[in-house]
């Protein structure tokens, strides 16, 4: 079997896990990084962050997560922890209806510290736990329509939708930066020899269209 080395990739991308403690976001780290799941774990302190490559467009993608304490006192990291990322799940616990209440600040601290080209994805976690569901589907939809981020449920510990999820973010970050790349490009050829290229920030924003894939 040939070896890849874990740095041979074509894209190397940031992504960021935010969201109220024990919502789910380190196993759902942990379940598309390692395909593992704990029962057992506990709050996440500081930072902390996983790898893996994927395969987009014969390209070699890989993401870089980071995942945060959702916990006020940890909120000093807040630029470091945004800078240079391009993707973002920010996450909710169906069961608990003030984890999506929140949403809407993370949202704001989110877009704050970043591009605007973004790409967000809202995740409504422990889908799994049916009968105490408190957050209806359909309203989240529509949430998320009106902040024109994609959505998805998911289920850390049944590993529903998770692969889904993160490889959705990836693959329209991919889109992102390929449609930059093609416009500067293009640009570049009718402009004087020396002159700086610089790609809008709100160019790219036709590529993310709310609720095509929701589940």
């Amino acid at each position: 079997m040939a070896y890849k080395a874990d740095d041979d990739y074509d894209y190397l991308f940031k992504v960021v896990l935010i969201g109220d403690s024990g919502v789910g976001k380190s196993n759902l780290l942990s379940r598309f990084t390692r395909n593992e799941f704990s029962l057992e774990s506990k709050s996440t302190i500081g930072v902390e962050f996983a790898t893996r490559s994927i395969r987009v467009d014969e390209k070699v993608v890989k993401a870089q997560i980071w995942d945060t304490a959702g916990q006020e006192r940890y909120r000093a990291i807040t630029s470091a922890y945004y800078r240079g990322a391009v993707g973002a799940l920010v996450v909710y616990d169906i069961t608990r209806n003030v984890t999506f209440d929140n949403v809407e600040r993370w949202l704001k601290e989110l877009r704050d510290h970043t591009d605007s080209s973004i790409v967000i994805m809202l995740v409504g976690n422990k889908a799994d736990v049916r009968h105490l569901r408190a957050v209806d589907t359909e309203a989240a939809t529509a949430f998320a329509e009106r902040e024109n981020t994609y959505f998805m449920e998911t289920s850390a510990l049944e590993s529903t939708n998770v692969e889904k999820a993160f490889t959705e973010v990836l693959n329209q970050i991919y889109q992102v930066v390929s449609r930059k790349a093609l416009e500067a490009t293009s640009h570049s050829t009718s402009l004087p020899k020396g002159q700086t290229i610089n790609v809008g920030k709100d160019d790219v924003s036709a590529v993310k269209k709310a609720g095509c894939c929701s589940s």
